[in-house]
């Protein structure tokens, strides 16, 4: 086999984007109608090398063009930062979206997803975040009166050998609340889903569970909550106390039992855990919620390593552009990792890749499996 070369590792790097669905987007949105240079094949190179590359704006995009290994990558030559921007803000978000949605059906083919929804009860975490944009440049996201932003409502896949990935995004405004999201992120009966106190309903939590759906969650310190019947616990276990219950007031109480299980973090605060699992044992609750931490790790990595702390555009659709581009970037990291079967390719890949990039995303692998991780 030839030696792969710096060209090679990038064109197997990016080559679960499928050429079928990228040609069948850009005819159905109508993308290379009259355009002479910047094709979106080309431009969609420019674009990914720039995330792995950490590019911080796209004046630095445009200059990187006159690299060898660009050139060849996206048979341009040169090409101004305007084109660019006029680029990004022209691709309907759908376009990147479709893209990404198709990687990650091929990562829940290459983790024989389907077949762990029937053998177990796959783990699925919610969480958003907040990415802050300049108030000047972007109007329309404000929420403060100092600040703008807007949100990402994130759905993590949780596989305990560390190959954790995003299946779903919502971006909206950053003053929109978490609770109206759960409608969109919980559509899996199969799965059992992990969120913080921030999606707290009462109201959604009885709905839930009247349809089947199973989840834990964490309930504010000050919940009213009415004790029917409280369990026993083993001798060597971390929770304090574990309990049936009815949660909120006498105008605002829910109609379904819950389970509440208290517990001590690993800096001694204390957690109160809400779940519609009587099945499961209080530490394997306890557990299931350790896991969330997996989300926000998620999180900070993808703010860190992919360059989404300086956003190129300045319009909505821009934006948002970036942050999915920023996702299907993550997608073929974890593609790359599942599907290189040696040693030798695996190293060869990860050095052309940006270094800081592949490794920080198994250092938070490494975190969610310590068991010190609160």
């Amino acid at each position: 086999m030839d030696q792969i070369t710096p060209k090679t590792a990038f064109a197997q790097w990016a080559e679960p984007i499928s050429n079928e669905l990228f040609a069948e987007q850009v005819q159905l949105h109508c993308l290379d109608h009259y355009t002479k240079k910047l094709h979106m094949a080309s431009f969609m190179n420019l674009l990914l090398y720039a995330q792995l590359h950490e590019t911080e704006s796209l004046r630095a995009v445009s200059d990187s063009v006159f690299s060898e290994e660009l050139q060849e990558a996206t048979n341009l030559d040169s090409i101004s930062f305007s084109q660019l921007g006029r680029r990004l803000r022209q691709v309907p978000t759908e376009f990147f979206q479709a893209i990404f949605l198709d990687l990650v059906s091929q990562i829940h083919e290459a983790t024989d997803f389907q077949t762990r929804r029937k053998r177990t009860t796959p783990l699925k975490i919610i969480d958003s975040s907040t990415l802050p944009l300049n108030l000047n440049s972007h109007r329309w996201a404000e929420f403060r009166k100092t600040k703008s932003g807007i949100k990402l409502h994130l759905r993590l896949v949780f596989l305990e050998n560390g190959c954790s990935y995003p299946d779903q995004a919502v971006l909206t405004n950053a003053k929109e609340h978490d609770r109206g999201q759960l409608e969109v992120l919980v559509d899996d009966k199969e799965c059992l889903y992990v969120f913080d106190r921030g999606y707290l309903d009462y109201e959604r939590f009885d709905r839930m569970t009247d349809e089947g759906y199973f989840f834990v969650s964490r309930l504010r310190k000050n919940a009213v909550v009415r004790t029917l019947e409280h369990f026993d616990l083993p001798e060597d276990t971390v929770v304090l106390s574990d309990e049936m219950v009815v949660i909120g007031t006498t105008q605002n109480r829910s109609e379904n039992a819950f389970r509440l299980l208290k517990v001590l973090d690993s800096k001694g605060n204390q957690l109160n855990l809400v779940t519609n699992r009587f099945d499961l044992s209080a530490d394997e609750i306890a557990e299931l919620y350790k896991s969330r931490w997996a989300i926000e790790l998620f999180f900070k990595w993808m703010k860190q390593h992919l360059n989404i702390k300086k956003f190129y555009a300045q319009s909505q659709q821009g934006v948002h552009n970036q942050v999915y581009l920023a996702m299907i970037v993550y997608c073929l990291n974890v593609l790359a990792q599942l599907r290189t079967k040696s040693k030798r390719t695996y190293l060869q890949i990860s050095r052309y890749l940006k270094a800081s990039l592949w490794k920080s995303s198994h250092i938070w692998i490494r975190k969610i499996e310590d068991k010190s991780v609160p």
